[in-house]
């Protein structure tokens, strides 16, 4: 991750890979929290979606990973089934499952939150970046000789996939509490122009869309603050 972005260089290269670790609490990590819930659109614009068949709570929208957040109409549809409207405390509102309990873990210039699964290990993390671009961000995030992705246990690229606004990495890496992880690392460019970077992770013997499935309802329906989505 770009040590800019949250910690600045140097010293706080190595807190910024702890608090991204899907096993770290942290010294910085705020307490549990709920999500608040807005109005929805009519049920007869919901997005349409898939299911996992194992698990009926992973409603997605049928679009694909390269979702562009900031060519994203004014109005959202409604949640997909199993996933909630959730006004972050940060300020941008997305769809997140229904269940998952937030956490907030601040850095020195922006907030990691996660939303975690109460169930089967799966996380989603959102936090802006502020490099040059999407892709600039997510290559320092894995090629950072100090912290990067290509430095975890077991570390092996599963797929990449980019766009003008957007880039992405699939990844699998062995955590030291948690065993094998399979990771989806999308960093967009939203309408107000802000970099962000939405994270998904879960055991590496869960189905690869189960895993997806709430990164691409979160980039479906992400609005930044102050927006009119």
């Amino acid at each position: 991750m770009a040590a800019a972005a949250v910690l600045g260089a140097g010293a706080g290269a190595g807190v910024w890979y702890i608090l991204l670790r899907d096993g770290s609490s942290g010294p910085s990590a705020g307490p549990a929290t709920g999500v608040t819930v807005t109005a929805s659109s009519p049920a007869s614009s919901a997005l349409p979606s898939s299911r996992d068949s194992a698990d009926s709570g992973d409603g997605t929208p049928a679009t694909g990973p390269g979702q562009d957040a900031s060519a994203s109409s004014p109005a959202a549809p409604a949640p997909a089934s199993g996933y909630r409207r959730a006004q972050d405390p940060v300020g941008y509102t997305l769809d997140v499952p229904e269940g998952w309990t937030r956490r907030q873990k601040q850095g020195d210039k922006a907030p990691v939150v996660s939303y975690d699964s109460p169930s089967d290990g799966r996380r989603l993390q959102i936090f802006a970046v502020t490099e040059d671009s999407p892709a600039a961000s997510l290559d320092l995030a894995e090629n950072d000789p100090g912290y990067g992705f290509a430095r975890q246990p077991g570390y092996e690229v599963l797929d990449r996939d980019s766009g003008p606004t957007w880039a992405e990495l699939t990844y699998r890496y062995d955590d030291a509490d948690k065993g094998p992880r399979q990771v989806v690392d999308h960093r967009f460019q939203a309408a107000d122009g802000t970099l962000y970077a939405l994270r998904v992770s879960g055991p590496a013997a869960l189905p690869a869309a189960r895993v997806r499935a709430p990164l691409t309802a979160a980039l479906n329906s992400f609005c930044p603050p102050g927006g009119s989505c």
